[in-house]
């Protein structure tokens, strides 16, 4: 059964880790239940989550209702008759899979945002002080000698244009400085006049997806910021900058990672940045305040 699902996911073109994943719930659900799936009912599943729930990394909500969606998933593909799978069932074991997941057992999503509502957006003033904060660690780094000067020179760059493009994390960390583009209304902006953003998040389990962020008058600061960014007093400094085609080079690789993005976000939050009532997680809050910016 499993490997009949694991086919057709394939079939549908959803990613492998999306698949593997899927299909260690549906193993770790069988193992917690001790059932095989022609056996299964509603009460395996609120037991599962129910243990989930109440274990020492106490799971967020998403990851309980992935869970549920995903044991879902895999009910749905036994007892579609196409699959021939009940038919099999009740002919070897005289019993038939049913789906055991429903509204009743199953958390719901009843917004269309799940951040806690703790979390809020930067204010203006709030985004102002962070980026004049970013600056400000650039320039005592590189009066005190340090090395480190770069690496914030470069962190400080990338929160603006996360914010200017409305990028998550690994959308920015993705980025190659070709994947600047045309657009003829805004012939001004010169090269850098959209962004083809080709690692954007996709639909559930389809893998990255492509979209086309225009550079809109609002933020035509970011052009003059990319300029300087792209010239040899810039990205170039870098001595892996010619390892790759990443926007973002480090010290030792060609590119960095999300994961450095949010270290800095922190240190400079935490030392000089904004106050803490804002609670973000990572460097995806600078983008809150414009939810629909990415759209542009």
């Amino acid at each position: 059964m499993l490997d009949g699902w694991r086919a057709q996911m394939l079939a549908r073109g959803l990613s492998t880790s999306y698949i593997k994943s899927s299909c260690g719930t549906v193993q770790r659900f069988q193992e917690h239940a001790n059932e095989y799936p022609w056996t299964w009912s509603a009460h395996h599943v609120d037991e599962f989550l129910a243990d989930r729930r109440s274990s020492e990394k106490g799971l967020a909500l998403s990851t309980l209702r992935a869970n549920s969606g995903t044991i879902r998933a895999f009910c749905s593909y036994l007892i579609d008759g196409r699959y021939g799978w009940a038919v099999f069932c009740e002919r070897v074991f005289s019993d038939i899979p049913v789906q055991v997941v429903f509204e009743w057992n199953s958390p719901r999503h009843t917004t269309d945002d799940a951040v806690p509502a703790r979390r809020r957006a930067f204010t203006k003033a709030e985004l102002q002080a962070f980026f004049d904060a970013a600056d400000d660690l650039v320039d005592t780094e590189f009066a005190k000698g340090s090395k480190r000067w770069l690496p914030a020179l470069r962190d400080s760059t990338a929160f603006k244009v996360a914010y200017a493009y409305g990028l998550r994390r690994r959308e920015l960390a993705m980025l190659e400085y070709v994947d600047f583009g045309p657009n003829p209304h805004v012939e001004s902006f010169g090269r850098f006049r959209s962004l083809q953003v080709r690692w954007a998040k996709g639909t559930k389990g389809s893998g990255p997806r492509r979209r086309t962020v225009l550079t809109v008058p609002e933020f035509d600061w970011v052009v003059g910021l990319l300029e300087y960014w792209l010239s040899p007093d810039g990205r170039k400094r870098f001595p892996t900058a010619d390892r790759s085609a990443s926007l973002w080079p480090s010290e030792r690789s060609g590119s960095t990672v999300y994961r450095n993005f949010d270290r800095s976000f922190q240190r400079v939050r935490k030392d000089r940045g904004p106050p803490g009532g804002t609670d973000p997680a990572h460097v995806e809050a600078l983008v809150r305040d414009a939810p629909d910016r990415g759209r542009l």
